[in-house]
Formats: structure tokens, C-alpha cells, sequence
């Protein structure tokens, strides 16, 4: 519809993205970014940044817990727990970057799994739908990079 938004039509892409929409080549290149970013959020615990933002979010607590990466015995509230591991990747700035500078898999994934950690039992996702979720956040990160001209002017500014 010619009368459609460029958001509506972003929007509708997006929602009608399924597991069919996973390809054998997306998927092993999925898994492949995420044990690459699991494997830099790792080294990334043990940063001081990253130990000053554990720090600072032990004060949150909630009754919805997700994993913070490298600590057995302290969980956080699933946006906590993003925030802390996302700050362990992006610490040693080796995850994965797309041209302008920008790192998908770092700001994704760790959402994605604090999420996924945060619902019920009975609810729990699948690895393929886990799949799904980190897929469509890295598309809606390249959409918005590809849409955005101050991306398209980092490379002139550095």
C-alpha cells in the first residue's frame, strides 16, 4: 500500500518473521556470532568497567532473575543482567562489528537470553526460537543502521 509508513511497513517485516525464515547458512552463522560473543562477554567479566557495573546493579533485585555471564551465585532482573553482560562484550571491543562501526551481537544477545531466562517454566523458548529473536534484533540493527545518515557519518568523523 503506497500509503503505508516506512515504520508500519518496518513493522510488518519484522512481526512476520518466523523459524521458517531461518535458514541452514543463518543458522550456523547465528551460532557461530553467539559463540563468539558469549566467548568475548566471557573475558569481558573480568574488566574493571565490568566489575563496576556488577557492582552498581546489585542493588536491583526482582522476583524474575536472569544469569550474569561468569557469576554461578548472583542473578539480576533480566534488564540488569543485559545491561552487566552486554558491558562485559563491548569491554574488550572484539565482538563483531558491521560497516559503519557499529557491534550487533553485543547489544542482542544479551538481551535475548536475559529475556528468555525471565519466562515461566511452562514458557520457556526453544533454541530455534532463541535463534528467531537473536536473528530479528540483529535485522532490526542493520534496518536501522542502513536508515540512519549519522551512521552513514561515522566513518567521515573518526
Amino acid at each position: 500500500c503506497p500509503s503505508q509508513t516506512i515504520t508500519g511497513n518496518f513493522a510488518n517485516v519484522i512481526h512476520g518473521l518466523n523459524t521458517n525464515h531461518l535458514t541452514d547458512q543463518v543458522i550456523q552463522r547465528s551460532k557461530r556470532m553467539i559463540l563468539d560473543t558469549l566467548g568475548v562477554g566471557l573475558l569481558g567479566t573480568s574488566t574493571e568497567v565490568c566489575h563496576k557495573v556488577t557492582q552498581y546493579s546489585k542493588i536491583y533485585s526482582s522476583d524474575i532473575s536472569s544469569t550474569v555471564w561468569g557469576h554461578l551465585d548472583f542473578r539480576l532482573p533480566p534488564l540488569y543482567a543485559a545491561f552487566v553482560n552486554g558491558v562485559a562484550v563491548h569491554s574488550m571491543d572484539f565482538d563483531d562489528t558491521w560497516h559503519p562501526a557499529t557491534h550487533p551481537s553485543g547489544a542482542v544477545l544479551p538481551a535475548v537470553i536475559a529475556l528468555s531466562e525471565g519466562f515461566p517454566q511452562k514458557k520457556k523458548i526453544s533454541g530455534l526460537d532463541l535463534l528467531l529473536a537473536f536473528n530479528v534484533g540483529i535485522e532490526v540493527q542493520g534496518r536501522l543502521l542502513r536508515f540512519s545518515s549519522e551512521a552513514r557519518n561515522i566513518p567521515k568523523r573518526y
